[in-house]
């Protein structure tokens, strides 16, 4: 009896140490997996996709945003044609459709980290998720002002090239977010970015 007692309060002191995980990511776990490992090849970083997704959407298939975004990856209305029109193997999606969210994401991420520099995988990841959440262009404009690709200056210069200094706080926060809040809380379902 002692035994199972003391289980139990190490499997909950487990679970409040990395948080929460919603009961609707254990049931889309395997789905994003296969889809990441897919693209990325077997050591894909799920728990960074799993995270992004908790922040999106926090696993939702039906979540809309002020501005319009949809589904577990809160892809917008065009973004979402875009990702049909680049990734043809997508077909005629819908952002609603949680595998297809997924696998857009994954796809679209994946593109994202191609066009974007960092000196390590961490700093390219970084880059990877400010230009998924704040825009591929915004994210060159001010790796443009900053003058290299460095994630401090190029963080730094948020607000001096295109994008409206009000929309840094967010931006700067959403890779934060994931890479250091959330993604230790998926640390069991693969590899993780450090």
């Amino acid at each position: 009896m002692k035994r199972i007692i003391f289980i139990l309060i190490a499997a909950l002191w487990v679970g409040n140490a990395f948080g929460d995980i919603p009961r609707a990511a254990l049931e889309h776990r395997l789905d994003l997996t296969r889809e990441a490992r897919m693209v990325w090849g077997i050591n894909a970083p799920v728990p960074l996709f799993a995270a992004q997704i908790h922040q999106e959407s926090y696993w939702r298939p039906s979540a809309v945003s002020r501005a319009g975004a949809r589904g577990m990856a809160q892809f917008m209305p065009a973004t979402a044609r875009w990702m049909n029109e680049l990734f043809p193997a997508l077909g005629n999606g819908d952002a609603g459709n949680p595998r297809w969210a997924m696998r857009a994401m994954v796809r679209y991420d994946q593109w994202l980290s191609k066009r974007v520099r960092g000196e390590t995988e961490y700093d390219r990841m970084w880059a990877m998720l400010r230009s998924y959440n704040g825009g591929l262009g915004h994210w060159r404009a001010e790796a443009r002002i900053a003058g290299n690709f460095e994630r401090g200056p190029v963080d730094a210069a948020c607000g001096k090239a295109k994008r409206h200094d009000s929309h840094c706080k967010e931006n700067l926060g959403y890779p934060r977010r994931i890479l250091v809040v959330l993604q230790p809380r998926y640390s069991s379902w693969g590899r993780e970015v450090k």
